[in-house]
This record gives structure tokens, sequence and C-alpha cells, in this order.
């Protein structure tokens, strides 16, 4: 940026490279709209409102609206199912423009070399990555990497990162555990997760310089953790929707204090109804005032991150803009980026050759599942619309499902099994290398011969399979750590569009969900019952059932 070309085009005595005229500018840091001109020098806003600059190129709009672009506060691009390259191509045309990302799932399974290929697969999208905090997420976690303090301080000097990402080990937090302070240390920036985290344990995780949580599921969660000092990212993804919930908790006094996110949002999804476009829009839609919606979902991320520069039309803000013939996202026209009209575009697949072939197991058999009811052993409820899972004691199977999740790095064998109640699957079974954070295989049926089969037929690579009666009906290769695909978003749409259609052979859970919430039952930090590789854990408790 140079900064005297930017004065020079706000005084006129140079023109400047693009005039947007006759706006209705949606003012966040003022909280009103004003009609006028936009002026956009070098990528940057040099003038708006009532000015005339001399322009390379003028475009009238007409009295359309123009916000700032959106920024996602918190995102694991890996659960969109593609690389950071083809997730910018999906996010982008709906008007985001900024994420920050945490890429700890990568780095659960190739560690280092994976936090390398999401660096350095590049895209228009302003992305921000955090250095993963929490790898695995607990020490009882089968991960293929274990970024220890030491390792953290090392990937921290690199300049790469942007912050401390979510730190999960919150338990480690009140104990004072010394790796877990060690990487606290790192910076002020750190980014938290405390789900139904109360009372002196909260406070203590506070005092740790933890400035943010994304898990709340009730509006008085998030009102206590304002109170306290934490930012509150409203999450709106596949498996977790707390949209409509937190919202209450949002006034005019405390708007300041929130953020939209999505975490983890799977690709058909994304493409059909965006991101931080449809929290805004969705929020709008619930009564939310709009320019309050537009503050939270563009505005306040990037200042709780020091991002100066972003989120909002003004002298010295980047030219990342939303054009909508109405005040809501689901009217937008044109994106700009930097000041450029966006345009799609096909991006070369980049090298994964560091990143792919990460499925280590040994042939798993029928027997070697092994699910015996017994009443003194909890069943895992799967709570829909959120991650949270309870403990349960039903009579008898019925109406349960058998769940294994499978060591997948070393080819150590090793697996365990528990019943789940709260899907639906008939003569089959769906197996997945996304198993939050460790991405051991999961894999549930409703028998156990299908269960081998839809395991076995994972591969190498790894990815998605859907097996009834004995025999493959539809699979998805994720070649990337088996948590992506390289290839271009619209091929793999098609084939999340295949996984549908098969899983609806199976179930009449709704698809993109059933993956995601199976995807998190292994996820032993988030309440209150989760299964890994080495058993039923009681998450409460922060021990093995």
């Amino acid at each position: 940026m140079n900064k005297g070309n930017l004065i020079d085009a706000a005084m006129g005595r140079i023109p400047c490279d693009l005039l947007l005229k006759n706006a209705k500018i949606a003012d966040l840091l003022g909280h009103r709209i004003i009609t006028g001109n936009i002026a956009i020098h070098e990528g940057t806003v040099v003038g708006c409102g009532d000015v005339e600059l001399p322009a390379r190129e003028s475009i009238d709009l007409k009295q359309k609206f123009v916000s700032p672009a959106f920024t996602d506060a918190h995102v694991h691009i890996e659960s969109s199912m593609v690389i950071p390259s083809q997730y910018a191509r999906l996010v982008i045309p709906k008007g985001v423009a900024t994420v920050i990302a945490d890429p700890h799932e990568i780095a659960n399974v190739c560690g280092s070399s994976g936090l390398d290929f999401m660096i350095e697969d590049k895209s228009p999208l302003r992305t921000y990555y955090m250095l993963p905090s929490c790898v695995p997420a607990t020490p009882f976690d089968s991960s293929g990497a274990v970024l220890d303090g030491t390792e953290c301080k090392k990937l921290w000097e690199s300049g790469k990162f942007l912050g401390l990402g979510e730190m999960m080990n919150y338990p480690g937090v009140a104990a004072g555990d010394k790796d877990t302070v060690s990487k606290l240390t790192l910076t002020d920036k750190i980014d938290g997760h405390a789900p139904m985290l109360r009372g002196k344990e909260l406070q203590a995780y506070v005092c740790a310089g933890i400035s943010n949580d994304h898990e709340c599921s009730s509006a008085e969660e998030a009102l206590e953790k304002i109170s306290l000092g934490l930012n509150i990212y409203i999450r709106e993804g596949t498996g977790a929707k707390n949209l409509e919930e937190l919202i209450k908790a949002v006034t005019p006094y405390n708007m300041h204090r929130f953020a939209f996110c999505t975490d983890d949002k799977h690709i058909d999804e994304i493409y059909e109804e965006g991101t931080i476009s449809h929290c805004v829009a969705k929020a709008i839609k619930l009564g939310m005032e709009p320019l309050t919606a537009f503050t939270i979902g563009c505005l306040n991320a990037p200042r709780f991150y020091g991002l100066k520069g972003l989120g909002a039309i003004a002298p010295g803000y980047a030219a990342d803009l939303i054009i909508m013939e109405e005040l809501n996202p689901e009217t937008i026209t044109d994106v700009y980026l930097r000041g450029v009209r966006y345009e799609d575009k096909a991006i070369p697949a980049p090298d994964i050759s560091k990143v792919s072939g990460t499925v280590h197991i040994k042939p798993i058999a029928t027997e070697d599942i092994k699910p015996v009811f017994n009443h003194d052993t909890p069943v895992i409820d799967a709570c829909p619309g959120t991650l949270i899972t309870k403990p349960c004691y039903p009579e008898s199977t019925e109406g349960l499902m058998i769940c294994a999740n499978i060591e997948r790095h070393k080819a150590t064998g090793r697996l365990s099994w528990a019943y789940v109640k709260g899907f639906s699957i008939k003569n089959g079974a769906v197996a997945q290398t996304i198993g939050h954070d460790s991405h051991n295989i999961t894999v549930m049926g409703d028998n156990t011969q299908d269960m081998a089969a839809a395991v076995n037929a994972l591969g190498t690579d790894g990815g998605i399979t859907v097996v009834k009666d004995g025999e493959v009906i539809a699979s998805l290769t994720l070649e990337v750590a088996g948590l992506m695909s390289s290839a271009d978003y619209m091929t793999i749409l098609e084939g999340n569009r295949r996984l549908t259609e098969g899983i609806a052979k199976i179930s009449s859970d709704e698809p993109s969900s059933l993956l995601m919430i199976l995807s998190f039952l292994s996820l032993l930090v988030i309440p209150e019952i989760k299964i890994s590789d080495k058993g039923l854990f009681d998450v409460n408790k922060f021990e093995f059932i």
C-alpha cells in the first residue's frame, strides 16, 4: 500500500481506480445508511459518501446497497471436504472475503506438513491461520501427530500464524498443566472452546488469556461468558446450529461482543446457502435489525483479531465489498475483493504428495466388532442440532445403532464400539476417516458385516463409504489426509450428491447432518459421552468409562 498514492487519490490529485456511484452504503461505524459514492484506489477505499473524485472507471450502482464483505470468525476449512483454494471459490461469491481458520484437523493427521499444505494452497480469500493448540485434543486421543509446547513455539516463531487456535483442553488449563500453559504464553490472541464450562473453572479459563468461545448452546451461557470477558461466536454449521437460540442474548449494548462463525460446515450446505451470509440472512429473518446483523457478520471479528482496515467502508479500509439489491445477503449481485470485481476461475491442484496415503489399518473382520448389550453400560444419545451427547440406558437394543472407532494412523488394530441412539440405519453402514479431532475411522450401522465392509472399502486414501447389504453403494475419496479432496469443488459436490443418495437408501436421517454428527462422536472435549479407539469416554469426568 502506497500511502502517498492513497492521499493523492483521496484529494483528487490523481484519478482513483474505481468510483462506485449512487450507492446506499451500510455505514457500520456510524450504524446508519448513507447515500453517495465509494472511491477506490489500489484496493483501498479513499473516499465515501458525498464525494466526487476523478476516476479511471465509474459504475452507477443505481441505489443498490453496499456493505463490507463478511468475515468467518472461526472455521475448519477441512470440514468442507475441499482444499483452501477450492473453499475460496465456494464462499467468495456468497460475500465472504476473510476467514479465521484453525487447521487442527489436518494437523492431527499430518502434523506440520499438513499446516504447510494449508498455508501454501493460495487463493484470493484473505485466510488467517491460527496455530493449532491441541494436537491431539486430549492426552487420551490417538492422533497421527503431536504438537507439544516445544513444537508449537517453533511453529509460532515462523510468523505464519495470527494467534493460537481453540484451546480445547480446558481441564489442562484449570489444572495449570505446564505444557498447556507454555502454549498460552505464545500470544495474546487465543481462541476458546469451553462448552458448558462454568464457575471457577470458567473464570480460570478466562484468566489464561482466552478471549472467545464458539461452543455456547444457550443464551444464558452466552451472557455469563460475555460478563466474564469472552467474546461469543454465534455458530451456525452443519452439525451444530446455535444461531436461533444465541441471538436471544444480543442487545444494542452488547452486540459488539458477538461474531458469526460456521466452525464446521459441509460442502453441499455451503454451496446452497453460504456461510456467514446465511447467518446474517437468518438473523434478519428472525427479527434482528439488519445493520446489527451486518456489524456482527462484517466488523466485529476483524476488530477482535486486530485486523485493522477490514470490516467497514471508510477511508483506509480494504475495498472488500458486497453489492446487493436490498440490505440482505440473499440479494447479492456482485462481490469486490481489493477493489476488483470477483470472477470465479479454475485453480490448478497443488502437490498433495506429503498429505496423502494417510490411512494405515489392518483389515477389519466382522468378528472384530463385538457389540454386547449391557444395562449398566451407557448408550450414546446424539442430541439433534447440537454436538452435545448424553448417556442413556434403554431397556433393549431396539432402535439403536452400533458405532465403532478404529485407530488409523499406525495400524495398531485398536478399536472400540458402543451403541448409539438418535440415528436410523437399516441393512447398512456408513464409515468415514473424518472423526474429530484425531480423525480415526468412525463407522456406524445396524450390523457388523456391513460395518466391516464399509471400513475396508476406505482404502489408503480414506474418505466416506456407504454399504447396503454387503455392497458399497456410494463412496467419496478424500485423498488429502482422509479429510479433503484436491479436485474441483463441483466434482466433490457431485460426489457428495451420490453419497446423499446412498445414505437415503439405508437411512431416513438428513445425510449431511448424519455425517457431521457421526464425525463428532469421537471428540472427547464436547460433553457428555463420546467414543475413541480406546473406549467410551466420560467428558465431564475426563476419564474412560
